[in-house]
């Protein structure tokens, strides 16, 4: 894997995990394409819709939302310090609900809403297996890099040290579910 000088703080963490640039490649690509899906919804709602309009309540919406839930918990945003808040719990959860939403409506979907339900759940998948072992990698090279926060805690330093993180095909615990990446 490369390093690389981080330019923002959604650039996977400056001293914690090292991502290599396909994967950032891929991330960019993410952003650009959910920027484009974001500005085509804009623009169905009509002449007065603005970003300050909530974009419609339909069947992609709410996969969006789902999807963008478990994006976030998988690094892609840093809290104000800086530093890349992992949530696998989190995103884990929101993946889930998003199986649910599949198992549920099979049936009731058209065609492209069910294809892009499937590509959404794919993609979410196959990046929540890669960030888990990231952070299960970073965590055996160096267990201090990496610290578990209990929930609502603000600073790594309010949960006593660093913790391990269990194995990503285990159920992450529930009294400490974030990781936090100085």
């Amino acid at each position: 894997m490369t390093e690389s000088t981080p330019t923002n703080p959604s650039d996977a963490a400056a001293s914690g995990i090292h991502v290599d640039s396909d994967w950032k490649a891929q991330a960019e690509a993410e952003r650009a394409r959910l920027a484009e899906k974001e500005a085509a919804a804009a623009a169905r709602g009509g002449p007065g819709a603005g970003p300050d309009q909530l974009p419609p309540a339909e069947f992609r919406s709410l996969v969006g939302l789902l999807a963008s839930q478990s994006v976030m918990g998988l690094g892609t945003m840093a809290d104000p310090q800086g530093r890349v808040v992992v949530d696998l719990e989190g995103s884990k959860f929101a993946l889930d609900l998003l199986q649910v939403l599949q198992d549920k409506t099979k049936g009731n979907l058209t065609p492209e809403e069910s294809g892009e339900l499937d590509e959404v759940l794919r993609e979410l998948r196959m990046r929540f297996g890669a960030i888990a072992r990231m952070v299960a990698e970073q965590m055996a090279r160096d267990p201090g890099s990496v610290r578990m926060a209990a929930p609502g805690a603000t600073s790594p330093a309010a949960t006593g040290g660093p913790a391990a993180m269990p194995a990503p095909a285990s159920k992450p615990s529930t009294a400490a579910s974030k990781l936090i990446i100085p």
